[in-house]
């Protein structure tokens, strides 16, 4: 049920979607204080229940991506293709104010889960709809995962690889991380129209639009005729400044030197070769490009003296730009990530604490909902039921149906 002090409290939500982008939309909208409520298939529910189990994904005793993008949520087993289906799809459409829904148009068509379907029940509903490829075109109905979409149609996997390296994998959910924060902003911009005009709409985006949205600055770098520069080579990079080095403990640091006039003298004397001062080759930040291979010899070996902790001080000190490339399992215990709330304390009545990764919105005035664990498979089935105002009659009537299930689901959570 929706918190009764969260900024979304009372807006009631309908999460009808599968895997990451959109569950993590309304995980955000959850985390306000919306009631979401997850419809899944019985028996197996939303396939992301179990993708933590396939290798190579890390392994757990807790099943991590689930609760990750299902927290907060109340969770339905409905079994859309049953006609007994419609009659709870209609209760909680007319009660709801989001409908989220990831099914390809000619499936949404057939289950009678179209904008005009809906909107016909609830003239109010806001409807966002998460595709791979768009509402458009030949590839409307192609299924579309983060990898593909996102990340290798949209060039951000080829443009990421260096010189002579085959592509590599990102992190899973990573794309669809990033399109569920723009489908959370369509959702929201959705209900201020509602505001403004007393109607709902429809609202979408797409990983492909989201993935060109990130790698917007070299789209619109093609689009305006640009010519690209071959893939990075690290040892002779187009800028020696905007380069990643190696430290005696074999760590990386990534250099990124925007005020490169100011910060050129503050890195030598860091790494204490004041002689690069005095050498022609690197006058000046044009002279300096010419010559990155010799500049990257000389600051690799310079790097190669000192540990990364050592480094870290060293820099910060000089006021140098740079970042720590650290590893997962180094972000998850990161001081700052527990200092700015961006991981966050799972309320599961355990002595032991549990965390999770807290969506990045804030609102400033606003206190998010304390997160609250991830549903079983069908949990909440029939208490909603009740709060729709089906008896006791009728919900043996749908489990009769095939509507929902017989007995209790037990997916792990």
């Amino acid at each position: 049920m929706s918190h009764p002090s969260g900024i979304f409290a009372g807006l009631k939500v309908i999460d009808c979607a599968s895997f990451i982008a959109g569950p993590a939309a309304t995980t955000i909208l959850s985390d306000f204080g919306a009631d979401v409520i997850k419809l899944e298939p019985p028996g197996i529910g939303d396939p992301w229940r179990f993708v933590s189990r396939i290798p190579p994904m890390p392994s757990a005793s807790k099943n991590y991506l689930w609760r990750l993008t299902n927290r907060n949520k109340r969770s339905v087993a409905l079994n859309l293709k049953s006609p007994r289906a419609s009659d709870v799809i209609q209760r909680l459409v007319r009660s709801a104010d989001v409908f989220v829904c990831n099914y390809p148009p000619r499936v949404r068509k057939a289950l009678g889960l179209t904008y005009e379907d809906l909107s016909r029940l609830n003239p109010r509903i806001v409807y966002a709809d998460i595709s791979g490829y768009g509402d458009q075109g030949p590839e409307v109905d192609k299924p579309g995962f983060d990898i593909t979409a996102y990340w290798a149609r949209t060039g951000l996997m080829e443009a990421a690889r260096n010189a002579g390296c085959p592509p590599a994998l990102p992190v899973p959910g990573s794309g669809d991380h990033a399109t569920a924060t723009t489908l959370f902003g369509a959702i929201v911009t959705g209900l201020f129209r509602r505001e403004k005009t007393g109607t709902g709409c429809h609202v979408s985006t797409s990983l492909l639009a989201d993935g060109t949205w990130a790698a917007g600055a070299w789209v619109q770098a093609a689009l305006d005729g640009a010519t690209f520069a071959e893939h990075t080579d690290r040892t002779r990079p187009a800028n020696a400044l905007a380069n990643a080095y190696q430290t005696s403990d074999g760590r990386w640091l990534q250099l990124v030197m925007v005020e490169e006039e100011r910060e050129w003298p503050a890195l030598v004397q860091a790494v204490e070769r004041p002689q690069l001062l005095a050498d022609s080759r690197f006058a000046d930040s044009a002279r300096r490009k010419a010559n990155a291979p010799a500049l990257v010899e000389v600051l690799d070996g310079a790097f190669r003296e000192r540990t990364q902790v050592e480094w870290r001080a060293s820099l910060d000190q000089a006021h140098v730009t740079f970042g720590v490339i650290q590893s997962v399992e180094e972000l998850a215990r990161d001081p700052q990530l527990f200092a700015n709330d961006i991981v966050r304390r799972i309320a599961d009545g355990t002595a032991t604490p549990s965390y999770t990764v807290d969506s990045p919105v804030r609102v400033h005035q606003e206190q998010k909902v304390e997160p609250r664990p991830a549903p079983g498979l069908g949990e909440h089935t029939v208490e909603v039921l009740i709060e729709l105002g089906f008896d006791a009659a009728d919900i043996d009537a749908l489990r009769e149906s095939g509507a929902i299930p017989s007995l209790p689901e037990a997916a792990p959570t």
